[in-house]
């Protein structure tokens, strides 16, 4: 497939803005020896966890043209999902269980997919005979490195994408296509000598800038890691219960993210904002789909969700939780029951 002209160019860049896309650049989608490298050696080392669906796609992870050899370019695209007040606002309330900012809304994916279909719709009209893929989260699809490449970002210290316009709140989706687009320039790092994510953390899980270790992250543990959290990051994890935005609230960068951005279908859920940890105690399955219907939480199932709410109460201090614990020590989920003894022995003073 030939290249295309700036108009082209030009006029997609304006379709993406219209249909809800902050951030949209285009790189090229051959491989790239320094983000396989990358990728082999956060494998290598075992810091992805119990995520093998990255090890097992790794070489369509690696390279675009690794998962679809005909593509020639990949559009690189970013909605915002910016905050309207401070995410670790809710450190000090410790009755309040606190949700990632990305997930107190819809469900990110369903809102970003269907954007990039429009907008993948659109070209395929100004240029039939050209190809596409669409991209957001569920494929072997390295986004973040993709949009710095692209120049929407950089990947900063705490490894997401960082942009200078819309800081660390950005969802990314990806445009494989046929056609060949003029590659922009890659972003250039603007952390400097900052480390303000890294003394963030609360579990320790960047042995190094630009180095992440899943397996200390409070997002995998929450999120992606099945049966007991590790006893070492239970008190660590406070009133967290899904997510933790703790590295990228404290981006200087953020000082420049405006919520007037946001997508407006990625509102925050009003329950979701400070919820009770009471209210959550008490979710049998049913409750708990029927709660988080269309939303992202929905997919990690009650008996984990569950799970995390325990380690939380444990944290709590507030002894009025102690009646929905107790209801939970014999649940027949094997690390929810161990959860709630392990709250229980948090929650009862010791002799």
């Amino acid at each position: 497939m030939t290249g295309v002209n700036s108009q082209l160019q030009a006029d997609l860049r304006e379709e993406a803005a219209r249909l809800g896309f902050v951030a949209c650049g285009f790189t090229s989608a051959a491989p790239d020896p320094v983000r396989a490298e990358r990728l082999e050696e956060f494998l290598g080392e075992g810091r992805h966890g119990s995520m093998e669906w990255m090890e097992a796609r790794k070489a369509q992870r690696a390279s675009p043209q690794g998962l679809w050899p005909e593509a020639r370019s990949v559009i690189a695209l970013g909605m915002s999902y910016a905050p309207d007040g401070d995410p670790l606002a809710l450190e000090s309330e410790p009755e309040k269980a606190r949700v990632s900012v990305y997930a107190q809304g819809r469900d990110y994916h369903d809102v970003v997919k269907k954007a990039l279909k429009a907008l993948a719709r659109w070209l395929i009209a100004r240029e039939p005979e050209s190809e596409l893929k669409v991209f957001v989260d569920t494929a072997p699809v390295m986004e973040k490195p993709l949009g710095e490449a692209a120049g929407i970002g950089w990947q900063g210290k705490h490894t997401n994408l960082v942009s200078r316009e819309h800081g660390s709140w950005l969802f990314l989706g990806a445009i494989y296509s046929t056609l060949q687009f003029e590659p922009d320039e890659p972003h250039a790092d603007r952390c400097g000598n900052c480390r303000a994510c890294q003394d963030a953390c609360p579990t320790d899980a960047f042995p190094s800038p630009y180095r992440l270790d899943a397996r200390r992250c409070i997002s995998y543990l929450t999120i992606e890691h099945k049966g007991p959290i590790p006893e070492e990051f239970r008190t660590a994890l406070g009133n967290r219960i899904y997510g933790c935005d703790d590295c990228l609230a404290v981006c200087p960068w953020n000082k420049f993210a405006d919520a007037a951005h946001r997508h407006l279908k990625l509102a925050p859920r009003e329950e979701l904002v400070a919820p009770d940890l009471a209210t959550f105690l008490q979710f049998d399955d049913a409750g708990f789909r029927q709660f988080f219907s269309g939303s992202p939480i929905k997919r990690i199932g009650r008996d984990r969700f569950v799970r995390n709410c325990l380690y939380a109460a444990g944290n709590s201090g507030q002894a009025a939780l102690i009646p929905m614990v107790q209801a939970l020590a014999e649940d027949p989920d094997p690390a929810v029951a161990e959860a709630a003894r392990w709250a229980l022995v948090s929650l009862t003073p010791s002799p």
